[in-house]
């Protein structure tokens, strides 16, 4: 399957003679905590310059509730905790990364804690969560529902005071440099200085997730697919974009943004209800509330539809008094900003976009198809998560896969001269004849059919439907050149959009986060990756064995012993 709408390799014009330059020996783009980690490794021998978008505290890592998966009670295991994720990714994953990443968790967290990440407790010791489709009690946590921020607050800290990273805050990257086919760094723009040329040994991509591509989400407004969009310009490829997870308890209330109700809520032992009042989940799932997170999203889609109602219900008044503000503070203190007041009332709750499954492919290592590019974090496809992401899995993906990236970084700095001065490389496009079109409107209209066509539930020709209306907006878009941000994110939407559209219209099977109606069943034949690739600027789809990437065998200390 091919998308004909044309998607040239960059987005702006730059004569690298009229530009500003900065020289270092790894670029690392993005803030959250794979971006964190991936700089603080690399800085062991190397200059790193870490580039966000917003600044520091603007990721889907600062929002993030429940917490690191990590088997570290004694009844449990990183065997049993690959088993748990290899369930969930139903095929798709490879089976060396889970393990190695699953093995490497109780490091993770020995060495979180040696930089100062205050993980809640029960006396001496870790408090453990347990969340859908894990078999034992496994989530350590910060703060009850704080992980993410505190997790931001550790590493930002170290980031900082490293001698070795200096950090650009809301510096926009519009797109990745590429010279003799290799990644050299990146062309940014700054709101004070405008146009740079960023040029790099290594270049990080970590970057984060697509939500802003759906009109309700739980991600921040800085996740726009830009990554995704970047390196697919760029020559890297994309795996598995047709898995996207959707979280199913959000918190809804007419009007206000959609705000994450952890899962670790579900894990403590609240019930969902309908609008009849009925405790729901035991209909579609053994597991009841503890079922995978496709489970209970496709089963308060259903009770919704059925009900012709806007949400159900999330029912935490059989708690002890005081339980659940003690536990999950900043989610008892979000609701009692609506006037909601969880030991009384019901929380009203309803499904939305939550975590990018697939990414740009990559092996064990972080390395991409483009040499001189690796990717971690939820920018990426590792080969962890398969059709489904099992619940606190990122988090831990992000800081053992942004390690080994910082680290192949730090060595690929020692192995090759960095570059001292431009590549002779510029571009420029003339001014398109079309009529422009309402920015505003194209992405108001885009995450519309988005999460009408291509979300919990799909089929083959509503989603043929969105390829063509997309398509159509993409002339009129992706034919401009824009100087501001938001005409870039457009664009990188729409990329991204058309990618996942085509990647779910391709896929005619039912499994994991991708639901088709017309094909409800799993297909063996499909037991496969879907990749996009740009050729000749077009977007092409086509299949890929699983385990293709052949993993990098991990060491001992790699896998699990602390440095």
């Amino acid at each position: 399957m091919t998308a004909t709408v044309g998607h040239r390799r960059y987005l702006v014009n730059f004569e690298p003679a009229r530009l500003p330059h900065l020289f270092v020996d790894v670029l690392v783009l993005g803030g959250g905590v794979a971006g964190l980690r991936a700089a603080l490794e690399a800085a062991e021998t190397s200059e790193v310059l870490l580039v966000c978008k917003a600044g520091l505290d603007d990721s889907n890592t600062a929002v993030a509730q429940g917490g690191i998966a990590a088997a570290l009670d004694p009844a449990d295991s990183p065997e049993k905790h690959a088993a748990d994720t290899l369930a969930l990714a139903e095929g798709l994953a490879d089976e060396r990364v889970v393990h190695d990443v699953a093995a490497a968790a109780p490091r993770v967290i020995q060495e979180l804690a040696s930089w100062g990440a205050h993980f809640d407790r029960h006396d001496s010791t870790l408090a453990l969560g347990r969340e859908g489709a894990h078999s034992m009690p496994r989530i350590v946590h910060a703060r009850g529902d704080a992980t993410g921020r505190e997790l931001v607050r550790v590493l930002a800290a170290q980031v900082r005071d490293h001698p070795r990273i200096r950090v650009f805050e809301h510096c926009f990257a519009i797109d990745l440099l590429t010279d003799d086919g290799c990644c050299v760094g990146a062309i940014t723009w700054h709101a004070k200085y405008g146009l740079q040329m960023f040029w790099a040994t290594t270049t990080i991509l970590a970057t984060g997730g697509v939500g802003a591509v759906y009109r309700e989400t739980t991600n921040p407004p800085v996740a726009t697919g830009d990554g995704l969009a970047m390196a697919l310009r760029a020559g890297a490829v994309l795996r598995d974009l047709e898995f996207v997870q959707f979280h199913p308890t959000t918190l809804y209330v007419a009007g206000a943004a959609r705000a994450l109700i952890s899962e670790a809520v579900r894990g403590e032992g609240a019930y969902l209800r309908n609008r009849a009042g009925e405790r729901f989940m035991l209909r579609y799932d053994e597991r009841g509330e503890l079922a995978p997170r496709d489970i209970v999203s496709r089963a308060i889609h259903s009770e919704m539809r059925r009900e012709h109602f806007t949400h159900v219900f999330l029912d935490v008044r059989h708690f002890e008094p005081g339980r659940f503000a003690r536990r999950f503070p900043t989610i008892d203190a979000l609701c009692r900003q609506f006037d909601i007041h969880p030991e009384r009332d019901l929380i009203p709750v309803r499904p939305s976009a939550h975590y990018m499954v697939g990414g740009v492919r990559t092996d064990p290592m972080g390395r991409t198809r483009l040499p001189g590019l690796l990717a971690c974090g939820e920018v990426a496809s590792s080969g962890l998560h398969g059709a489904n992401r099992l619940a606190s899995n990122s988090l831990l993906e992000g800081l053992v896969i942004g390690r080994r990236a910082g680290r192949l970084a730090a060595q690929r700095t020692l192995e090759q001269t960095r570059t001292e001065r431009p590549a002779a490389i510029g571009h420029v496009l003339p001014r398109s004849p079309r009529t422009a079109l309402d920015i505003d409107d194209v992405r108001h209209s885009l995450r519309s059919i988005m999460s009408r066509n291509v979300a919990i539930v799909r089929s083959g020709d509503r989603l043929d439907e969105t390829r063509e209306i997309i398509e159509f907006w993409s002339r009129y878009v992706m034919d401009k050149v824009f100087d501001d941000p938001r005409g870039w994110e457009t664009q990188n939407l729409l990329t991204v959009a058309l990618a996942i559209t085509l990647a779910a219209a391709a896929r005619c099977e039912s499994r994991g986060v991708h639901y088709r109606q017309d094909h409800p069943g799993q297909d063996p034949h499909w037991t496969c990756h879907t990749e996009i690739r740009r050729v000749e600027d077009a977007l092409q789809v086509c299949r890929a064995p699983v385990g293709a990437e052949a993993p990098a065998p991990a060491t001992t200390k790699e896998a699990g012993s602390p440095r």
